[in-house]
This record gives C-alpha cells, sequence and structure tokens, in this order.
C-alpha cells in the first residue's frame, strides 16, 4: 500500500487521520471513534505512540488501521538538568554528575581502605606503618574532597528543589518574562519538547494525504493545525477537528516542573483558533471551551460512552465475581479505571475496616502503564488486614466493560474536586449506567447533579470517609431503588456510542460540505498574518 493511498479497496467518504498521544491500547474513547467512522464508510488512519510496553506498530480495529510512530525525546530534557545555575553556582550541573561524584569519592575511600587492611592482614610490621604513613596525604585529600563534594551534591538538591517550587521568584520570573514576551508563543522557551511530537508526526501524517484530521486532546492539537496549514498550501482542503477530551487550563501541574502547565495551557491558545470543527465531551466544558477560546460556536458534545459488542467481539466475558474469588451473596463494590491520587480510590480501601463482609474490585491493572498507585492500595489493604477483599483486576476489551461490571452490586468513583473533574459524566459513569449498577459518586458537580436527578446513586462528600461509608451502605441496603432508574425511557439509549456515533460522522460530513461544524471557525474568518505566523513556527 502507497502511504497516500487509501487503505483498502472500498470506495470510502474521504480519508480521516485520527492523532492520539498514548499507545491506543486502554483509550476507549479513541478506539470506539476509529471503529465507529470505519464502519461509517471513512477511511481510518490512526497514529499513536509506541511505548516501550507497545507489542506491536500496525493493527487494526475494525475497518480503522493502527500505526504507531516512535517519538525520541532530547527536547523533553529540561535546560536545568544539564546546565549549571546562578541560584546555587557551586551546584553541580545536572544531578547526575553528582551521584557519580559522590560515588567516585566513595569508591577512592574504600580503596584506600581497603590497602590499610591487606597490608595489616599479610602481617604488619614496620613496612606496614612505612605505608600508612605514606597513605596519609592521600586519605586527607580523600576526606577534604568528600566534604567538598558532599556540599556541593547538597547544593545540587537544593537547587532542584527551588527549581520545582513554583512560588520560588526565580522560578516564577523567566515564566512571566517568555509570556509576556511572546505571548500563546510561549510555550516554545517554556516547553520545547512539544516539538518532539510534531517532528515525530509530521512525516507520516502528510503522506497520508488527510481529508479530516481528527486531533484527540491539547497536545495533538498543534501538530493537526500545522498539518491542515501545510496541506492548504500543497492546494488540499484538508479538515481539522479538535476533540477536546478535558480543559487544559484545569489539569494539575507537574510538582517537578512549573513551567509544564503555563507551556501547554499557551500552546492551546494558540491553536484552539485552528480546528473547523470542536468537539468535546460534556455540555459544561464545551460552554467552558467556547468561553476560554472564543470559538464562534458551541462544540459538538460526544460523550464517551459504551458502545454495543463489534461483529467480531468473542462471546466469553470475563467473569467478576469469580476472579474475585467471591460468590452472589458477597458484597462487591468495583472501581473501574486509573487509579492515582486525585481519583480517590485509596477511600475505599480505607473504608473497608467499617464495611465488615464489603469486598472491593480495581479493575486499574494496565498494560500500557504504570500501575504503582494499584500496588499502593494492595499494601494500605494489608496494612489495615483486609488485604483478602481488595482485588486488582486487568483491564478488558471496551466493549467487554459493561457485562463485566454488572456482576458487582454498586459501582464507586470517588475523585476528588479537581476542575477537570467537575466537568463530564466520565466514562466509568456511563459504563456502570449502562451495567445498570447503583453508583456511589463524590459531589463533583456534573455526576452529583446527574445522579441526584435520576435518582440512579448516592452522592458522598469527596474525601469524607464516614460520609463515603453511608453512601455505600445506602445503596448496599436497597440497590432495586437505585436501579428503577435505569428504566427510565430513553435515559441508556441517549448515553450508547452509537448515538454519539451518529453525532461525530453528522460533524465529519458537515466538514467536506458546505457548512460550518459546531465550535468552528471558518479558515477564511482568520486573519492572514495568524497562519503567517503558524507557517514560521513550523519551519523554526
Amino acid at each position: 500500500m502507497q502511504a497516500g493511498s487509501k487503505s483498502d479497496a472500498r470506495p470510502t467518504r474521504g480519508r480521516v487521520v485520527m492523532l492520539v498521544d498514548n499507545g491506543v491500547h486502554g483509550d476507549s474513547r479513541v478506539q470506539k471513534a476509529a471503529r465507529s467512522a470505519a464502519d461509517a464508510g471513512w477511511d481510518v488512519v490512526l497514529l499513536g505512540i509506541r511505548n516501550a510496553r507497545s507489542e506491536t506498530d500496525n493493527w487494526r480495529i475494525g475497518g480503522a488501521e493502527v500505526r504507531l510512530l516512535r517519538v525520541p525525546k532530547p527536547l523533553h530534557r529540561l535546560p536545568r538538568d544539564y546546565r549549571r545555575s546562578l541560584r546555587r553556582p557551586l551546584a553541580y550541573a545536572s544531578t547526575t554528575e553528582a551521584a557519580y561524584r559522590v560515588q567516585e569519592i566513595k569508591a577512592w575511600q574504600a580503596d584506600l581502605y581497603e590497602r590499610r587492611v591487606r597490608a595489616r592482614a599479610l602481617g604488619g610490621g614496620l613496612p606496614t606503618a612505612v605505608g600508612q604513613v605514606a597513605q596519609l596525604p592521600s586519605r586527607a585529600t580523600a576526606t577534604a574532597l568528600a566534604r567538598w563534594v558532599r556540599f556541593r551534591s547538597g547544593e545540587t538538591r537544593r537547587l532542584r528543589r527551588s527549581q520545582a517550587d513554583p512560588e520560588a521568584l526565580f522560578t516564577r520570573l523567566p515564566v512571566r518574562i517568555w509570556q509576556g514576551l511572546l505571548g500563546n508563543r510561549s510555550w516554545r522557551r517554556l516547553d520545547p519538547g512539544l516539538w518532539d511530537f510534531e517532528l515525530a508526526f509530521r512525516s507520516a501524517l502528510d503522506e497520508l494525504k488527510p481529508d479530516i484530521i481528527h486531533a484527540n486532546d491539547f497536545r495533538m492539537l498543534g501538530i493537526g493545525a500545522r498539518a491542515a496549514l501545510r496541506a492548504r498550501a500543497a492546494g488540499r482542503n484538508t479538515k481539522l477537528v479538535w476533540d477536546a477530551h478535558e480543559f487544559v487550563g484545569g489539569i494539575t501541574g507537574r510538582a517537578d516542573n512549573p513551567r509544564w502547565l503555563p507551556a501547554q495551557i499557551a500552546y492551546t491558545a494558540e491553536y484552539a483558533a485552528y480546528p473547523d470543527a470542536v468537539v468535546t465531551v460534556s455540555d459544561t466544558l464545551a460552554d467552558l471551551l467556547q468561553e476560554t477560546h472564543a470559538l464562534p460556536e458551541r462544540p459538538a458534545v460526544v460523550l464517551n460512552a459504551p458502545m454495543a459488542p463489534p461483529a467480531e467481539a468473542d462471546g466469553d466475558v470475563p467473569d467478576l465475581r469469580a476472579l474475585c474469588g467471591v460468590d452472589a451473596a458477597t458484597p462487591l463494590l468495583v472501581y473501574s479505571g486509573a487509579v492515582n491520587p486525585s481519583r480517590g480510590c485509596q477511600i475505599m480501601v480505607e473504608a473497608l475496616p467499617e464495611l465488615p463482609d464489603v469486598h472491593v474490585a480495581f479493575v486499574t491493572m494496565n498494560p500500557n502503564g504504570d500501575n504503582q498507585f494499584s500496588e499502593a492500595l494492595r499494601e494500605r489493604a494489608v496494612e489495615l488486614g483486609v488485604a483478602d477483599r481488595v482485588h486488582l483486576l486487568p483491564y478488558v476489551m471496551h466493549w467487554q466493560v459493561v457485562p463485566f461490571l454488572s456482576g458487582a452490586d454498586a459501582g464507586v468513583i470517588p475523585i476528588h474536586h479537581k476542575p477537570n473533574h467537575e466537568l463530564a459524566l466520565i466514562t466509568k459513569f456511563l459504563e456502570y449506567s449502562h451495567a445498570r449498577l447503583p453508583i456511589v459518586v463524590s459531589d463533583v458537580k456534573t455526576m452529583a447533579q446527574t445522579a441526584r436527578a435520576t435518582g440512579q446513586g448516592e452522592v458522598f462528600t469527596a474525601e469524607d470517609l464516614a460520609d463515603y461509608a453511608r453512601a455505600v451502605r445506602a445503596v448496599l441496603a436497597d440497590p432495586e431503588r437505585y436501579r428503577a432508574a435505569y428504566d427510565k425511557p430513553g435515559l441508556l439509549e441517549a448515553w450508547t456510542w452509537e448515538a454519539q456515533a451518529r453525532i461525530l460522522d453528522e460533524v465529519y460530513r458537515s466538514l467536506l460540505g458546505t457548512a460550518t461544524a459546531g465550535g468552528a471557525r471558518p479558515p477564511s474568518a482568520r486573519r492572514a498574518e495568524d497562519d503567517d505566523r503558524a507557517f514560521a513556527g513550523t519551519s523554526g
């Protein structure tokens, strides 16, 4: 197959190239979007990122082709990792050098000690005494250098702490300077590592000659925008869709790099004007994106809802209770999805001493990810003496999620209050709903409002152990009361991927017709200097 040709011989409605900044496995929204677009007659190629756990670079999801690209990341290295700083001029240039010097001195001192004990072991006497005297200058030098190296190593640690402190003057000042000088272009100085993704994707993307570029989330937005500009310069009317999964301004920054979040915000703001259509995951986020980025129209909302099993799906679904080793009478709570401190999963373990006989299952062991937080839950369960009631399970195929989860008595969403947590009905909320599970959810805005309005679950105060235990007891005492909410006509039908796929298909069709889809700024409405500036950015 030639790179620029259609991926199969059948007629298609146009080529859609989807971009995602992960290894595709575990990203159900991206997989469902690719599969459903291909089923609707689009020629779909999904470009993702190969990582150390990727088993293959190329496979198919239904009629969609997946290609994983290698992304070298030399620009991800922060300048502080290899440059000296005037903040602490005696610090080493890097923590690697500091560690090397400390170990080097320790090795020298160990060698000197070995010589002394060897001489004593061989009989001592006058030669040993003379050797020990002769070694005194070396020992004194090693001791003095060890103190000097330890001091410089300490200076290096103190420097790193100050560089990671977002409130430190010399951390804030460069960010403010670059923001003042470059505005939204400041990400080029604050996080040049974003160029690593551009350099990895651009050739593959250009060779595919897409009709539509579907950029998932903010990191792929700039890549898609620059590719669309290059295509238009070459005479092709390529359209760009931005699929905004979250609000960048609400993301938690990186503790070790205060420059990272301001860079992502600036990057997104620079390229938010370029999509021909914007779609997102909730009504609340759609309103926020329109307001923040001055979108002339409200983005289309495509919920990350469950999909029906595809035709080729294996009919055998793993049994949740069998994997946990519990019978049908055992109260079983389930949490499905990624685990990290802000997801609040620890409360499910901490509450077990207050909930006798209750078991919890975490469907979270991701073959593409680091499972350290999941293992921390297991360790805490051991400390509390409830390890036999905590079960860590692997992910299942995305079309198996709903029947798999239906074996539980209730689904739990214990997330903490973070800006992005307030904005959407997240994937697991909709999956629990289709599994007809009573839901125990923290009082984050959108999900709490929905659960209260439908009556499908209990809301508890986030991070409040006693209130969480109350909510669990309530749903376990009368689960049918909450399950009855799912009998409301039209509720679950609207929360299906098939319904959402029709919305996305309409966005695609509108772009290749004469109308402008929701959330889009028509290319003709953009200032010419904006396009000129973007071209200059791609060549630098």
